[in-house]
């Protein structure tokens, strides 16, 4: 065999046995940075860490992938659990101190949503507190800070119907209106009942999420409200820390 003809064959079997290498490293910290997700037992850096895949789903060719079903429904489950535990915990403080008729508690895509009807915060047209709400704000309050909501992200969301803001010259919109009311609730709960201000936010709406259609007086009632929303821990991770 030729000189040429030989050096050209020991680099092919070196390309070979790097290109096997290679594959085997990559495995490996593929099986590492696994391991390691599951250690955290993260959801949410477990489908990041798959999504960085070929695929989105899974690391291998031809369509083998690694399911997330099982996974996502029973943390999905837990969750469910945890917000009826709450909720009921919620629903029984509030029958115990008068405040059933005041507030709705339903379960929602991001949490659970204690919803004010604006009556029973503010007159009409204004985002003062109502002194007889302060009595229903510190019932809340004492919730929030309860062992079972401490560790809680919290939004306060003021809405409004799509009636026009008439001689107000505080209020020039719907949106100035329900920013500002639910910013005095975010304000009364941490300045006075203690809430940390780290886990607490507020935003204000307008009309632009509705719960019924702004087409009858009653609907547009239901529409004008302010919600506070305890964050499912999915959602907690798009709130800045």
């Amino acid at each position: 065999m030729s000189r040429r003809r030989r050096r050209r064959t020991e680099s092919g079997s070196t390309g070979n046995w790097l290109t096997t290498y290679s594959d085997m490293v990559t495995l490996l910290l593929c099986f590492f940075v696994l391991l390691f997700a599951f250690s955290e037992v993260d959801a949410q850096k477990f489908r990041s860490i798959l999504s960085s895949f070929r695929g989105g789903t899974g690391v291998f060719d031809g369509g083998t992938s690694l399911e997330l079903l099982d996974f996502e429904t029973a943390e999905q489950d837990e969750m469910k659990r945890e917000l009826e535990e709450l909720k009921e915990l919620l629903e029984e403080y509030a029958g115990e101190n008068g405040l059933g008729p005041e507030i709705t508690l339903s379960i929602e895509e991001r949490g659970l949503v204690i919803r004010f009807m604006d009556k029973v915060l503010f007159d009409s047209g204004k985002a003062d507190l109502k002194p007889e709400s302060i009595q229903i704000l510190d019932s809340i309050g004492d919730i929030l800070n309860s062992e079972e909501f401490k560790e809680k992200l919290i939004k306060v969301e003021g809405h409004t119907d799509t009636d026009p803001i008439i001689y107000s010259s505080k209020f020039p919109t719907n949106w100035e209106l329900s920013a500002i009311r639910a910013t005095n609730v975010l304000r009364y709960l941490v300045e006075e009942k203690g809430i940390d201000g780290n886990r607490i936010s507020s935003s204000g709406y307008s009309y632009h999420r509705p719960i019924a259609p702004n087409d009858t007086p009653e609907n547009k009632q239901k529409n004008r409200r302010v919600d506070i929303v305890i964050l499912k821990s999915i959602y907690e991770d798009m709130e800045p820390k």
